[in-house]
């Protein structure tokens, strides 16, 4: 007698989904335990009237009773952070179950409220892993993010208030590299940076930002006989056109940007549906003049991005260096 090839995979499917469910109802409770008892450290220590003097105490005295039968999970730090958790999130309804305790650690190291509420809702929104939310939140995107939008926009497009109609709204300048393994100080070539990129896709979109999908790699057009080959075409839902990006291991000249608005041209008159938004270009360089931009394109430009690209992750001093530029740039413009 012949089985059904199929029913094996069922059954194994059936036996993936309850290990990950029962996994997740476990990891949800005891979330939910760290709350419950944040929530009762909170409480006692309001109480006393020496409040710091008797929180420090009451957390040792509560460490030094469970520590030795419960482990590391009642040290002195872990209640700490148990009681934090629940000063940051009051009600437990709130709670979402498809955060990991992972998750929730990492929000609680972010401590400004708006850039918190920036990582919950593109977490709950793109089901970010644990380690993809720590990348997004090492990388600074909130940071880069506000370099060309304001705060309310940028939490507006997260929790999907808004749609957004602007390139600008989500893609990042700079865009962070680091998963591609390329060392700073190694000469590469263009090739060599566009297959890392490929290799590691998944990566590259999720830094590419909401809406991505993949279309072409080395995107073959002809023009009156003459071959062009553009490094890469992606498309996104949410803007409804496509994405041609064009890599640069330099910094970026006027001909790198009349290269761009070329294959942006092509895919406007040859490959856009009527239905469709313009196209947008995206230029990756290692550096670039925003002057040189800013004159190379018309005055009304919002299709043509030019966009660095680091191979490290920032520190938060070179953000806020990078945010003091930006606003002294717009000042300028302001009183020219």
């Amino acid at each position: 007698m012949k089985i059904k090839k199929d029913i094996f995979q069922q059954i194994l499917t059936i036996v993936n989904t309850a290990r990950t469910n029962a996994v997740r109802k476990v990891d949800n409770e005891r979330m939910l335990m760290y709350w419950q008892i944040g929530k009762l450290i909170f409480e006692e220590e309001q109480q006393g009237e020496e409040r710091a003097t008797y929180g420090t105490f009451l957390i040792k005295s509560i460490s030094d009773e469970f520590q030795p039968q419960f482990g590391s999970g009642f040290s002195v730090r872990q209640l700490e952070r148990y009681r934090q958790f629940y000063r940051m999130f009051p009600i437990a309804s709130t709670l979402r179950s498809q955060f990991s305790w992972t998750h929730y650690k990492l929000l609680l190291s972010v401590d400004n409220a708006d850039k918190r509420d920036f990582y919950i809702a593109e977490t709950e929104k793109n089901n970010w892993s644990a380690r993809q939310l720590e990348r997004q939140i090492n990388s600074q995107l909130f940071e880069r993010l506000l370099m060309s939008n304001d705060v309310q926009s940028v939490l507006a497009v997260a929790r999907q208030e808004k749609v957004p109609t602007n390139a600008k709204e989500i893609i990042k300048d700079p865009m962070i590299l680091e998963f591609l393994g390329l060392r700073r100080e190694t000469a590469y070539y263009e090739r060599d940076l566009e297959t890392a990129i490929i290799t590691h896709l998944q990566e590259f979109i999720l830094e590419l930002g909401n809406g991505f999908s993949f279309v072409a790699r080395q995107k073959r057009i002809h023009i009156d006989g003459d071959e062009f080959f553009v490094d890469l075409v992606f498309y996104n839902r949410l803007l409804q056109c496509f994405v041609v990006i064009e890599i640069k291991t330099t910094k970026l000249t006027h001909e790198n940007l009349g290269q761009l608005q070329m294959y942006v041209n092509y895919y406007d008159r040859y490959e856009k549906q009527d239905f469709e938004n313009p196209t947008i270009g995206i230029l990756l360089c290692t550096d670039k003049n925003d002057a040189v931009v800013k004159i190379s394109l018309p005055s009304d430009n919002s299709t043509i991005i030019a966009s660095k690209y680091q191979l490290y992750l920032p520190t938060e001093q070179q953000l806020i260096d990078e945010v003091k530029k930006e606003i002294e740039k717009l000042d300028n413009q302001n009183n020219a």
